[in-house]
Parts: C-alpha cells; structure tokens; sequence
C-alpha cells in the first residue's frame, strides 16, 4: 500500500479518520466552489466594474476562502501550515512566485497567503465544470500559444499582481531528478520583473502527491507545510550579462532550480 520510504501506520482508527476528514475536505471545496461561481460571482459581477476591478476583489475573496479551507483542515486535524513570513506574503506586488510543488494543496497555501495572486492554470482544468469559471474569470488559462500567456502575464504583473508559477509544470514525484521548465525565466526576463522563490517543506504529503491513491495519507502524522520565502532574484541581473535571450533563460532557470530544490536534483 505504502512506498517503502514510509513507515507502517500505527494508530488504524486514526489513520481512517484522517482518510475519511481530507475526503470531507475536499467535498467541501468542491460545493463552496459551486457557490462561488452560481451565487457569489454573479453577485459581484453587478457592482464592480470594469473587469480587472472584479479580479481584483474576486482573487481577494478566493483567498479569503482558502485560507478558510486552510482553517477547516486544521480544525479538522489533518493539516498544519507554519510560515515565519506571512506578511512578507501579503505584501507582495508585481512579483513572480516560484515553488516546489509536492502536493494537490500547495496552491491553495499559496493563494491563501497572497491575496492579489495570479496564476496560469492547466489547460485541461478549463472542461472541469466545477473550476472552470473561476479559472476564466480571474484566471489566466493555459494554452499552446506560450506567446499569448507571456502577454496575459506580463499584463497582470504590470497591474501589481503577483504570478504564482510551479516550474516543473507538475506536481514533484517522489523519486528521481525534477525536470524545471524554462517558463519562468523566460517571463521574468520579458516583464522585468523579480522572482520570489518558496520552499514548501514540512511532512510527507503521502495521499497528495503525484499518482498517490485517494485512499492514501501521512501513516503517522497530519500533513505540515513549512512555507518559506527565499532571496528575491532580480530579473535586471540577467538581462545585463549581454546573454542572448534563450542563454540568459538557462542561465536563470539554473539560478530558480538552485533556490527551490535540492542542488543535483533537478535536470
């Protein structure tokens, strides 16, 4: 049932409890979100005008109600989020986020400390009847054309947002080297803007991860997530190493590996 780097469960009942709460959890998330996008947003949409006013107070709420459903699963017993730089987070503006990303839950994290957080979201997540207004509202969806996504972010950063971006395009598998994706750099470079690197550590995130069963769960302990802010990179630095634009990408894809995975670890 388990990887072999885990050990056995000790407390069965417990562990069953936990399956069944994270099961609730995300029921509830679900059916809030079904209220958002029937009840709250058309709601919204009468009084704020025009479009980008709307974004602003709709990713607020959104974060508003993660951090809610960050509440719920602590209340619940089976989540902990710990982070020294909750405020450093909230005052964030016209930044690019980067982070590891070992879990189903570490945008919500994010999105619950950073009320004016962007982010570009999977293609596929836009047939999923259950976000996908929320994604085409407030949102910057995925597509085949990286041209047109470098624009809506470049757009949105110049608006004083912030840009929430997992290099790795996935979530990180258990083993194995991490393959870190250019994207990153690559906006960073064309918008001037910096990049803030998080580290989202803490317990094994068994049950969360990637191709983990829904049955699963940490066989000891709650899940914890140690949400650390590292050195702000500036983007100006790499753009006055007289690099071509492709060499300067490398150049700091390298640099934003370095800062969120172990050195060695990623390719």
């Amino acid at each position: 049932m388990f990887p072999p780097d885990l050990p056995p469960i000790t407390n069965k009942p417990l562990y069953v409890y936990r399956v069944l709460a994270k099961w609730f959890s995300f029921f509830y998330f679900g059916l809030s979100t079904i209220i958002l996008i029937t009840l709250v947003f058309p709601i919204m949409c009468l009084f704020f005008h025009p479009r980008e006013r709307f974004k602003k107070y709709g990713r607020r709420l959104v974060s508003s109600s993660m951090g809610f459903f960050v509440s719920l699963m602590h209340f619940l017993g089976i989540v902990d989020m710990e982070t020294d730089d909750r405020e450093n987070f909230r005052n964030l503006s016209s930044k690019i986020i980067v982070a590891n990303h070992p879990s189903l839950l570490d945008v919500v994290m994010l999105l619950s400390l950073i009320p004016n957080a962007d982010c570009i979201v999977n293609a596929h997540l836009k047939r999923n009847i259950i976000v996908r207004e929320v994604i085409r509202r407030l949102y910057i969806p995925g597509s085949p054309d990286f041209e047109d996504i470098l624009r809506s972010c470049t757009e949105s950063l110049n608006q004083g947002n912030c840009l929430i971006i997992f290099p790795e395009g996935t979530r990180t598998p258990r083993s194995g080297n991490v393959v870190v994706k250019r994207g990153a750099a690559r906006i960073a470079l064309v918008s001037n803007c910096n990049i803030v690197p998080v580290h989202i550590g803490g317990t094994d995130k068994y049950g969360l991860g990637k191709k983990d069963p829904w049955t699963g769960f940490n066989p000891r302990e709650r899940y914890v997530y140690n949400i650390n802010m590292g050195a702000e990179i500036k983007s100006e630095k790499f753009r006055n190493l007289n690099l071509s634009m492709p060499k300067a990408v490398r150049v700091l894809t390298r640099e934003i590996a370095d800062s969120i995975f172990p050195k060695g670890n990623y390719a």
